[in-house]
Formats: C-alpha cells, structure tokens, sequence
C-alpha cells in the first residue's frame, strides 16, 4: 500500500521552531518529526511514500532523498496551502490504489494496524482513526458523527457547536474515490479546500467510511508545548518498553 504524508505546511504557530525549517523536519526525541512518521508507516507495509512539500521543501528533499529505509520516495509540491482536500489533489497522479494518508506533524502511539487491517479486510471505501476528545476540545478539530454500525455519517470541520466529541485524527485509509470527490470541494469560510467536505461528499454518494477508535495517544504538534509533549510521552513509552 502507497503511504501519503502531508508535509507542505509553515508551522507558524510553531515558531521559533520552524523559522528556518518547515513542522515536519522539527526534532522531537533526536530526530524529525517525518522520521517519526515514516518510520510506523514503514512498520504498517508502506510500499512507497508520495510525500507533500511545500515551505522550505528544499530542507526535506535533502535530508531524505529518493528512499528512506528502503522504500521510494516521491515529493509532489503544494504551492499555496489552501486546505488537505487541495494537498491530496497534488499527488492524484502518484497513487492508483487503496493507500494510507497521514499528516506530517502527528506523533501517535495507536493502533494504526487496525485502521489499515479494516481497509483490506473489509474494502471499505475509507477508514479513519478517531479519538474522543473533552468536548471543550471538539470545535479544534473535524468532528465526527456516526451510527450502530461504527460508520462515519457526517463530518463537520471546527464547528461552532461540536454534535459530537469524536474528532478525526491525522491517520486515515482511502480508496482513490476520494479524489474525484476532493475535486467537488468549494472553499470554506476560511478560504480552504477541506477534507471534511470531500468526505461528506463520499457519504452522501453511499461509500462506507469505518471509524476506528484511538487506542493509545497521538499529539497533533502545533505548538511548542506539544513538542515537549510528544518528546516526554515517547521517552517514558521507551522506558516502560525497556523494563
């Protein structure tokens, strides 16, 4: 399966951190956070990464390469950041099957297996990793709705009034459905190309997306307090691992 990361952000409200660097290539426990990324999609089956760039591309195409660890990258650029659904529509050309997409400054300690697992098993159209958050929390985030069965019915990106406090995480499976819908997609308020409205265009087309519920933790890196976050929580999972 084709691993997509989404790299192409400024990380402005990271700064100082990324005044010279773009998120993905801030370190967190002695390395980037790409590495980070890279390395669980390797250990899911990842067969070739179709890796999005844009600010200070350059940092990540030299530190990298063609390859890491063996597996074939391929770097397409998002020259304006105008939303994910505008990311994906960047590496249309790239991907021709059923792949994994997650975004370049997530740190996770999940099961990531069972979102993939439930995109060979069960063909589903997608699969999200989801996580309940404080309600307080919800209107951060693409907030999710879903039925008996465990499947997404409606997703709403940073409502005013969360219906639910199930969010989406940075790790979805897609099938290449998603982007014919992505190309639908109108600007927001915000004046972006949003995924969560690609989505709803699948559901309302019938296509099955499966919710898979975190189990472990995952840190969206969006401040420097995050970063310190993710670098304590992944020191004391290596020190319980070590015992």
């Amino acid at each position: 399966m084709q691993a997509v990361v989404l790299a192409a952000g400024k990380g402005t409200r990271l700064r100082p951190l990324t005044d010279e660097k773009p998120k993905g290539m801030v370190e967190i426990d002695g390395k980037p956070i790409l590495s980070h990324c890279f390395e669980q999609l390797v250990e899911l089956g990842a067969e070739e990464f179709v890796v999005v760039v844009g600010y200070e591309k350059e940092k990540i195409i030299e530190h990298y390469g063609d390859a890491f660890k063996g597996v074939p990258i391929t770097y397409t650029h998002q020259r304006e950041q105008n939303g994910l659904a505008h990311a994906l529509l960047s590496v249309r050309e790239h991907v021709d099957d059923d792949f994994m997409l997650m975004l370049g400054d997530n740190i996770f300690n999940a099961n990531l297996k069972d979102v993939v697992r439930r995109q060979r098993e069960d063909r589903a159209d997608a699969a999200f990793l989801v996580e309940e958050v404080p309600w307080e929390e919800a209107s951060r985030y693409g907030v999710t709705d879903t039925n008996d069965y465990g499947e997404i019915t409606e997703v709403i990106e940073k409502p005013d009034e969360p219906p639910t406090n199930l969010v989406m995480t940075g790790f979805y499976t897609f099938t290449p459905a998603i982007f014919p819908a992505c190309e639908l997609v109108q600007p927001s308020n915000r004046g972006e190309y949003e995924i969560s409205e690609a989505i709803d265009l699948l559901i309302r087309s019938g296509r099955t997306i499966d919710a898979i519920k975190l189990e472990g933790w995952r840190i969206d890196v969006g401040y420097p307090e995050d970063r310190d976050e993710a670098e304590s929580r992944l020191q004391e999972a290596r020190e319980i691992e070590a015992e």
